[in-house]
């Protein structure tokens, strides 16, 4: 009986040893795929992006297209995500423009700015086009108030109050009071690292790894 005993020990300490390696191996190829590469990336570059001086100027700007950008030392929340990607090789001038251009009816623009066609200097610069745009192009990801559920490289946009929305990225970086990812973002004061993931309403949360890497 002993015997069986032991055999029956060995058998299943060594599934418990095989399920152990077949774990491991899956989440070193998850933390190896090209996507998670990416928005390891997209992260660092959000943080480099906190050693600018910016001052926040919503103006309406004409810029060059593609590859625009308003003056390197103004902008808003939106320019942040756009200089991140842009640091990766990736224009949402373009992208944003080319989809709001082949779909405009799908965006908001004629309801919230009254327009009518696409605007390659200020579409992309614009909350809500963002959220449409990497809802469509992206991935969409569910809205929660657990910490756990954000990762690096993420976006997650927010209800500031009355309706104005804004726009950050989750970066690889723990808050040392409550534990949390933090966000790179620009509410007034040019591009800042803080734990402010729950600081307002979220509405929503994104993945974008651009037009060329797919999930």
């Amino acid at each position: 009986m002993g015997t069986t005993w032991g055999r029956t020990l060995f058998r299943q300490c060594f599934l418990l040893l095989v399920c152990a390696a077949f774990l491991s191996a899956q989440t070193q190829q998850r933390t190896d795929s090209p996507q998670a590469q990416f928005l390891k990336k997209l992260s660092d570059a959000a943080i480099e992006r906190t050693h600018h001086a910016v001052r926040y100027d919503p103006a309406y700007v004409r810029i060059p297209y593609p590859g625009g950008d308003v003056p390197e030392g103004t902008g808003v929340c939106t320019d942040e995500v756009i200089r991140s990607y842009r640091a990766l090789g990736i224009d949402l001038q373009k992208e944003v423009h080319e989809d709001i251009d082949a779909n405009f009816w799908k965006y908001p623009n004629h309801l919230r700015w009254m327009t009518t066609r696409a605007d390659s200097n200020i579409d992309h610069r614009r909350v809500p086009n963002l959220m449409v745009f990497f809802s469509r192009k992206g991935e969409s990801l569910p809205i929660s108030q657990r910490p756990e559920d954000y990762a690096a490289g993420e976006l997650v946009t927010w209800d500031l109050g009355g309706g104005v929305p804004h726009i950050g990225i989750v970066v690889d970086q723990n808050s040392t009071s409550s534990g949390r990812l933090m966000i790179v973002h620009n509410i007034g004061q040019g591009p800042k690292l803080e734990d402010v993931l729950f600081q307002w309403k979220i509405t929503g949360h994104y993945r974008y790894f651009g037009p060329n890497l797919h999930q």
